[in-house]
């Protein structure tokens, strides 16, 4: 069975499976397949900092990159009572504080950013197919997010493992990502 329940519960132990230096090594080659794409022309990239706890995708060589090219880096912040995010600008000034769930997050001094100016969001995920479709921590958070978006904003899933022909159980409310980025390739949908 292909169902995202079945499939979260799988590639979330194959992840918990990996060492530190496992994770770190195929966050290192997630970011050198970055740098093959053209999609550094932009002013404006979403980005998630990693729940170390569950073995995610360690995004600073990604924050480095955008730093590096002087872009806006835009971080979110969860409402876990309705199930939005909210959009602030990283600053020099602005301080992160871990929620209880082990998210990262800009304090509520953060500069507050627009959805529709953002240009390019990389994804969190667990494992997405073949169509782009992706199976995250099922909460919908990125789905809402991600509707709210320009139609050209380009979404990037980041998994450290290689997509599954199909998830079973797609819905409208899904929205597919335009690339997925693993440590060995780069897939376009």
């Amino acid at each position: 069975m292909k169902t995202k329940s079945r499939l979260r519960q799988v590639y979330r132990a194959k992840r918990a499976a990996l060492t530190l230096d496992e994770v770190q090594e195929k966050s290192i080659a997630i970011a050198n397949q970055l740098l093959r794409l053209d999609i550094w022309n932009h002013a404006n990239y979403h980005l998630f900092l990693p729940i170390e706890k569950s073995n995610e995708v360690d995004t600073a060589h990604i924050l480095n990159i955008l730093q590096g090219r002087d872009k806006n880096v835009i971080l979110s912040r969860s409402n876990f009572n309705d199930g939005t995010m909210q959009h602030y600008l990283l600053t020099d000034s602005t301080k992160l504080v871990v929620n209880k769930y082990g998210i990262p997050e800009p304090d509520e001094n953060a500069i507050e950013f627009p959805v529709d100016k953002i240009n390019v969001v990389f994804i969190p995920l667990l494992v997405a197919d073949l169509n782009g479709h992706r199976v995250g921590y099922g909460k919908g958070f990125y789905d809402r997010f991600l509707i709210n978006c320009q139609p050209n904003t380009q979404f990037i899933g980041l998994s450290f493992f290689e997509p599954i022909e199909s998830i079973e159980d797609i819905y409208t409310g899904d929205v597919p990502v335009n690339q997925l980025i693993t440590p060995a390739n780069t897939f376009n949908f």
